[in-house]
């Protein structure tokens, strides 16, 4: 279905069309926005029941003067790539539908995160295709790479589960903790989180000003940070008066001595080669360690770390954008992965200095 010298595309690469269904909520519109850069993604459809009929750039103002139209997502049109910006257990419902339409479907819900149908049983409320989650290929680059080329259903990572996964994951790769060890994790969530629907704990007068544990345990994200590192972890999330951004703070309580060298050289070894993150811990100037402000809009994830010697505790930071990095970005970059694209195709965007609350 790929069409060859689009005019989007350089030469000598190849066009392909892609669809966004639920394309009016906050993450199908930052998917919207980085496949209309895209250099090799022509937008076929985007759908939306609510929006129907009505232009992108209605309910995206930053996309405005584009034609496209949202459409009824009964009616899918055949493209290379589906992005599905659904609800959890949409996704699930239409999968069918979702894969007639597409060589290539990427789902940003829940659906198809987690390996078995007994873990959706026990985090959420069961699986109504059970068949497709081991067909289903976990989308975090940075943790998944090489299972990604010729992927054929991408599940993108929680916004959450990406921020502490991204944070911890170095610690494993060195071998640094096996698993046995005492994990803290507090997560802090701006309001896009909640979706565009949001509900009354969303609203401006509730939302301001606000430091809101809203999940002290049980976060289904749990799931997927146990599933990725065997380990059981004390996870809470806290809303705060911010809009966009995740930031985890890991407490990691070692069985062994560690030292400063040892986490610098961890870091390094992890992301020494990924395009999309950055390690800021404890150098001067403002940012000191990573704040999703410096993170807006953009694919980067910026971890960091300290040493507690009194108390053998290593402090480890990280931040993202949830929409970008925890969503629509993780969704993109694995997408450009699969299909054998150039992997920062779409994401080249820095973000900006100074800008306001993110």
């Amino acid at each position: 279905m790929a069409v060859e010298g689009g005019s989007k595309a350089s030469e000598g690469s190849e066009t392909l069309t892609a669809s966004v269904v639920g394309g009016s909520g906050f993450t199908g519109g930052e998917l919207l926005r980085l496949l209309d850069g895209h250099p090799n993604f022509e937008i076929a459809q985007a759908t939306s029941r609510s929006a129907e009929n009505k232009t992108i750039g209605s309910i995206h103002p930053n996309l405005r003067g584009r034609t496209l139209r949202f459409s009824d997502p009964a009616d899918l049109e055949s493209v290379d790539v589906l992005f599905a910006a659904t609800p959890h257990g949409v996704a699930m419902e239409r999968i069918d539908a979702f894969e007639d339409a597409a060589d290539t479907v990427v789902d940003l819900s829940a659906d198809f995160r987690l390996d078995t149908e007994e873990q959706y049983e026990e985090w959420y409320d069961g699986h109504s295709a059970p068949e497709y989650l081991e067909k289903s290929v976990y989308a975090l680059p940075e943790r998944n790479r090489k299972e990604l080329p010729g992927a054929e259903l991408i599940a993108s990572g929680g916004c959450n589960a990406t921020a502490t996964m991204l944070g911890l994951g170095p610690l494993f790769d060195a071998g640094l903790l096996d698993g046995d060890e005492q994990v803290v994790v507090d997560v802090k969530v701006g309001s896009s989180e909640g979706g565009a629907s949001g509900g009354a704990a969303s609203s401006h007068p509730e939302r301001s000003g606000i430091v809101r544990p809203y999940a002290p345990t049980g976060h289904r994200h749990e799931a997927e940070i146990e599933g990725e590192f065997g380990i059981s972890v004390s996870f809470t999330v806290h809303a705060v008066d911010m809009i966009r951004g995740a930031s985890a703070t890991c407490h990691v309580f070692p069985d062994g001595p560690v030292s400063k060298k040892d986490l610098w050289s961890a870091y390094r070894d992890s992301y020494a080669e990924e395009p999309f993150m950055r390690i800021a811990s404890g150098g001067g100037g403002v940012y000191r360690y990573p704040e999703p402000k410096a993170v807006a809009g953009t694919n980067y994830g910026d971890v960091g770390f300290e040493l507690d010697p009194a108390n053998k505790r290593i402090v480890v930071f990280s931040a993202i954008d949830n929409m970008m990095k925890g969503s629509a970005g993780q969704a993109v970059h694995a997408a450009n992965i699969a299909l054998g694209l150039e992997e920062t195709a779409g994401l080249e965007f820095q973000g900006l200095h100074p800008v306001g609350a993110p």
